[in-house]
């Protein structure tokens, strides 16, 4: 069997999702072309190697602002640009088909990469959009255009469960999508649990576009340097999120990796006591997979992370604070205080279930 699957460049969470069930694809038998680009394909090329095809396609341009309204106000100018990629992208479908058979295509936040005649699925947890102040209408219609675009589709896995709602309001408690056409498959992490001694009292892992990532690199350094936490007995490690930079330096006691691959990055979350992150949903669903207590950091005027922080902060698990306010000292002693991130159905569930319904086809 032949996939072509698709993932999303809007930072390295789709990539890291998709990754493990890329890889139990293959284990499988089936022969898999990944579609990506920019640092996203560069992971996957890391860490699947020869065993994928690779097919570099310009992604959609992610929009930011530095609040939810010049996020929107943005996003609405860019929606001809967008439309116009995410055309293309079932034109450059089109012509692939019309060279070379695929039995399944799967999408992973690259919405044209479909098409009617091959059974097609698309990993999503964002299918509400949340809007401004949470106007009613704006949301219906956000999630109605979002559905447009995937009603052809056989099944939406969602990386959730009705349970747990890691997800919030960005996959439950919808009006538009038929429960049918969805699929609560449970958690999707790239790193698990490991039996491994908890010998380092902080992690903080850097991800996302730049220049945010880049900000928050800045801030991080800057806090690290006043705050001296190896001065206090603390073992603090961080990894800067850079696959095209990977190196290692010590800064005032605290190891620095410019990028760290999928082992050695479980490794460091399964180490760690507490971990400082980006409120992506890939992020959560990896601290809820090894069940960690976070300090999370939204990227500014990306509205899903700022909705995700505040939800999980609402609910008293996590420690949400935004760039601008973020004082790690005080934040890292409020989130040891939380009980952390916890999901009852895990990574090798949610990969197993995926898989059959895409070898299904249904």
């Amino acid at each position: 069997m032949r996939v072509l699957y698709a993932v999303g460049s809007w930072g390295l969470g789709h990539a890291t999702r998709s990754l493990p069930v890329i890889q139990a694809l293959l284990e499988r038998g089936v022969e898999v072309t990944v579609v990506c680009t920019g640092r996203a394909l560069l992971l996957l090329r890391q860490e699947l190697m020869e065993r994928c095809e690779f097919l570099d396609w310009p992604d959609v341009p992610q929009t930011l602002g530095r609040s939810a309204l010049e996020f929107y106000a943005r996003s609405a100018l860019a929606i001809p640009h967008m439309l116009l990629v995410m055309l293309r992208e079932r034109s450059w479908t089109e012509n692939l088909l019309r060279r070379r058979r695929f039995d399944r295509i799967v999408s992973d936040n690259r919405y044209g990469v479909q098409h009617p005649a091959v059974p097609s699925f698309h990993l999503a947890h964002s299918l509400r959009f949340i809007a401004p102040r949470r106007v009613a209408l704006l949301e219906w219609l956000l999630e109605a255009f979002n559905y447009r675009w995937f009603c052809g589709l056989r099944r939406i896995l969602v990386p959730d469960t009705p349970e747990d709602r890691l997800s919030g309001d960005l996959a439950h408690r919808l009006r538009v999508f038929p429960p049918k056409l969805l699929a609560y498959i449970g958690v999707l992490s790239r790193i698990r649990a490991r039996d491994l001694p908890q010998d380092l009292d902080l992690f903080v892992t850097l991800s996302g576009p730049e220049p945010q990532r880049t900000m928050l690199e800045e801030v991080i350094r800057r806090q690290l340097a006043a705050w001296r936490p190896a001065a206090t007995g603390l073992r603090v490690v961080v990894a800067l999120g850079r696959p095209e930079a990977p190196h290692r330096e010590e800064v005032d006691g605290v190891e620095v990796y410019g990028y760290l691959d999928a082992r050695a990055q479980e490794e460091m979350v399964n180490r760690a006591h507490l971990v400082v992150a980006r409120s992506g949903y890939s992020t959560i669903m990896e601290l809820a997979e090894v069940e960690r207590r976070a300090v999370l950091v939204p990227t500014p005027g990306q509205t899903e992370q700022v909705y995700l922080a505040a939800y999980h902060e609402r609910r008293g698990t996590i420690r949400a604070v935004s760039q601008s306010r973020l004082a790690l000292p005080r934040d890292v002693a409020v989130a040891a205080t939380r009980p952390g991130l916890r999901a009852r159905e895990k990574t090798e569930v949610a990969v197993r279930r995926a898989v059959d319904l895409i070898l299904a086809g249904s």
